[in-house]
């Protein structure tokens, strides 16, 4: 039988080994944005900002990635899909070095713009690979996909409290944090599958509006994020301000918020391929909601801390199926990933200074009611993500897509 030359065909075997690569490349990048947000402190003495002019210059990533992540789409177009995650995936471990040679504010913003530009290419092109292997598996992998990117950063946040601790000069630190990551990333890229669009195919814009589509699906992430946000921004001080616990306890819900983000989105494939994306987020929703409730009401600091985890679970797998729906949404998988992502990372930045505000003017309680309220938007939104839920395909060295070729494995 003579296959279409311009649909790409991979064995089973072969998928599965796309899938460990690109579960390497999550870590990989995960363990970069651990790697950084451990030596903010020492970022801020060797750039003598204060604690305002450090919080403008982390608005620069999230505006470097809104900027930039359109531009994943028609750089996988040129070079294909394996050489475009290779090249965005290196100047994403590098760009790492930067910050910390910032020996001033405009520096600094300088700085943070090329990585959160890096950032955001990379995890286009490496989330829209992650829906590749998944539409050929035919089972869903993108929650455990972003759950090895919370392993990663869990890695890299525990080598930059030791790097801290001992006292290593942040810049000797990175350097040689990002030439490691460099040379595991380009390890892992060689077995990502090697999509290449059709030649007849017109390239993406360089920039363009996400699709409607997308901005819908971005708005259930806008939810998810929002309360990932907060919970992780403001935890400890809820806890410690509102409860009346101790340092350390307060330290310890920031922690543990962040553990059982990890494990319930490397649980959470298992749950989706059985109960679908729609009930996995209404499902999810509804712990959300009910651990808002419990933060908001809670009497004691152990009352607030189960809240917080319910927090974690419910939202945990949003965002992964939110890229899921977003790459079967429409005939250009990176463009509509962008869109979600550009909602999401937006978000991302904007919720927890959007808390403290209006903490400021009401209290942290009220705050975290807004919290519970969005939370329970996942329940009345979760439909939109119907694009989520994977379609059977045939098996796993069907041809999905024929607006792609191949060059081989």
């Amino acid at each position: 039988m003579t296959k279409d030359p311009e649909v790409p065909v991979f064995g089973t075997e072969r998928v599965r080994r796309a899938r460990y690569a690109v579960a390497a490349v999550f870590t990989v990048h995960g363990a970069v944005t651990g790697s950084f947000a451990t030596r903010v402190p020492w970022i801020q003495d060797h750039a003598s900002v204060s604690a305002g002019q450090l919080g403008l210059a982390l608005a620069f990533p999230a505006i470097g990635a809104s900027l930039a992540m359109p531009l994943a789409s028609r750089i996988s177009h040129r070079f294909g899909a394996r050489t475009a995650l290779r090249g965005l995936l290196s100047l994403w471990t590098l760009a790492l070095i930067l910050p910390a040679l910032a020996p001033n504010l405009v520096a600094l913003c300088a700085a943070l713009l090329v990585y959160g530009a890096t950032a955001g290419m990379s995890d286009v092109a490496m989330n829209a690979l992650g829906i590749e292997v998944e539409n050929r598996l035919d089972k869903s992998i993108m929650s455990g996909l972003h759950g090895m990117w919370s392993v990663g950063a869990l890695i890299g946040s525990a080598a930059g409290t030791v790097a801290a601790h001992i006292g290593t000069d942040a810049r000797l630190h990175h350097t040689v944090m990002a030439l490691v990551l460099t040379a595991l990333g380009l390890i892992a890229c060689r077995d990502v599958l090697d999509l290449r669009s059709a030649q007849d195919e017109e390239p993406p814009p360089r920039f363009a509006l996400p699709p409607r589509s997308a901005l819908i699906i971005g708005a259930v992430g806008f939810c998810a994020v929002f309360a990932e946000g907060a919970s992780l921004d403001w935890s400890a001080v809820y806890l410690k301000d509102v409860l009346g616990g101790s340092a350390g306890l307060a330290a310890a819900s920031t922690t543990a918020f962040a553990l059982t983000m990890a494990v319930a989105r490397i649980a959470g494939d298992r749950v989706v391929d059985r109960f679908g994306a729609v009930r996995t987020v209404r499902t999810g929703g509804l712990l959300a909601t009910a651990g808002g409730l419990l933060v908001v009401v809670a009497p004691a600091p152990a009352v607030a801390m189960c809240g917080f985890g319910l927090l974690g679970l419910g939202v945990a797998v949003v965002v992964p199926l939110a890229f899921a729906a977003a790459g079967r949404s429409g005939p250009n998988p990176s463009q509509a990933i962008a869109g979600v992502a550009t909602v999401t990372y937006t978000c991302g930045l904007v919720a927890p200074s959007l808390i403290g505000s209006l903490a400021e003017a009401t209290s942290l309680v009220v705050s975290f009611g807004v919290v519970t309220a969005l939370a329970f938007g996942l329940v009345l939104a979760a439909g939109v993500l119907r694009a989520g839920d994977r379609k059977v395909s045939g098996p796993a060295d069907a041809a999905p897509a024929p607006t792609r070729s191949s060059t081989g494995a």
